[in-house]
């Protein structure tokens, strides 16, 4: 089955321009052209457009995605290539991750600071509240905290700042 760049759209949720975009960019080298320059999408096409969407979503840029492009066209002599290129942007991926996580420890944490602020009727109250008497999962979270920037990343010294 054939589809415009309408029907593309409207089944990826692209917009227009930005499929247009791929294109100029040479993202979308198997789009063949009926009479007049018509882009002529097909289901395989449908395919890149996923596969772009979401290494775009892993971070990689439009460059790397065309390198990557043309080391497909190119075949079985890039697989290496394009291997590395993959696992390259796994662990890119994997430190994200690991700094989101931080991150949302640091969120966690602090929804329960205020939360109970709020039952206690201060800030002070929460800060005198006995170690043992902090959920598990904070207490596991402040530790982390202790040792942690926000966002993921390893203080110099042990000390909370």
């Amino acid at each position: 089955m054939l589809y415009t760049i309408g029907d593309v759209s409207e089944r990826t949720g692209l917009p227009a321009p930005t499929l247009r975009y791929y294109d100029k960019e040479g993202l979308l080298p198997f789009v063949n052209r009926g009479n007049g320059g018509i882009r002529k999408f097909q289901e395989t096409d449908l395919e890149w457009l996923r596969l772009i969407e979401c290494l775009k979503a892993s971070g990689l840029q439009i460059k790397d995605i065309k390198r990557y492009i043309d080391l497909f066209i190119q075949g079985d002599s890039t697989i290496e290539e394009r291997r590395q290129l993959f696992y390259t942007q796994k662990e890119s991926v994997e430190r994200e991750i690991e700094l989101l996580k931080g991150t949302l420890n640091l969120l966690t944490y602090k929804c329960w600071f205020y939360d109970t602020a709020s039952e206690l009727g201060s800030v002070e109250a929460v800060q005198n509240i006995p170690e043992n008497k902090i959920p598990p999962h904070i207490k596991k979270i402040k530790a982390k905290m202790a040792r942690f920037h926000c966002c993921g990343k390893k203080k110099k010294s042990a000390q909370a700042s």
